[in-house]
């Protein structure tokens, strides 16, 4: 069944399309990957699915409920949520009260808040870091501390903006280890990722967008060998 589908959205900035007719749909209980060179829409599609632009045309639907132009904190309590591709913690709170923050999304009183913000720092392997205020945390556990403070709002689905991007190969593997984890707790996700082995090893289905346009779309071992994505990322092997 699906939980998101994107029925031919288009975003236009002016004279230029951001996002030309994109339709895919993603399953509940999913992980679908998004990838595409750089400047192919793939931020700007995340920022049509959770509200910070609205479609020029076409539908956003979560749960079979078009929220096209919904606000995103209202699109968040609808349950989506997402992370950021630049790492934006409130750098002069602690980790801890940065998740609680998240958690008033649901929480009633502040105990509520700290519990559920307890739960998710466990979750994520950051509860050692629970003081540290944020801005003093290394890149890597900023970018988990942005996951966790997705995982307060206790959302049905999250957008994961290039979560890998900057991490050693150590923490790519505690990052992919919380990912499945996620998915275990019953959380869709969709996710934007440039790293090539970390969207093929976690995505069961992926989404190619070049140029503002789908260009494909199928398993990670279909989109491997499918040759209008080896051009979109290599160039024609074929020359001029």
């Amino acid at each position: 069944m699906a939980l998101l589908e994107i029925k031919g959205v288009s975003r236009f900035f002016g004279g230029l399309a951001a996002l030309t007719d994109i339709s895919f749909m993603v399953a509940k209980g999913e992980i679908l990957g998004l990838i595409g060179p750089n400047g192919a829409g793939k931020t700007t599609l995340f920022n049509v699915v959770n509200g910070f632009y609205r479609p020029s045309k076409g539908e956003v639907l979560l749960n079979g409920k078009n929220i096209s132009g919904y606000k995103p904190h209202r699109i968040c309590r609808l349950g989506l949520a997402r992370t950021f591709q630049v790492v934006k913690p409130l750098q002069r709170m602690s980790v801890l009260d940065n998740v609680i923050a998240s958690a008033f999304l649901r929480a009633k009183t502040k105990t509520d808040a700290e519990k559920i913000a307890a739960e998710v720092l466990e979750f994520t392997a950051l509860q050692d870091d629970r003081d540290v205020i944020s801005k003093g945390l290394p890149l890597g556990k900023r970018k988990r501390l942005e996951i966790a403070r997705a995982l307060a709002t206790q959302p049905e689905m999250l957008l994961l903006d290039e979560s890998f991007a900057g991490l050693n190969p150590s923490e790519l593997n505690e990052s992919i280890e919380i990912i499945r984890k996620i998915r275990a707790k019953g959380i869709t996700i969709m996710i934007i990722e440039h790293h090539m082995k970390v969207i093929m090893s976690i995505s069961d289905r992926i989404v190619v967008l070049n140029y503002g346009e789908k260009i494909a779309e199928g398993t990670p071992g279909t989109i491997s060998h499918n040759q209008l994505v080896i051009e979109a990322y290599l160039g024609d092997s074929q020359g001029a």
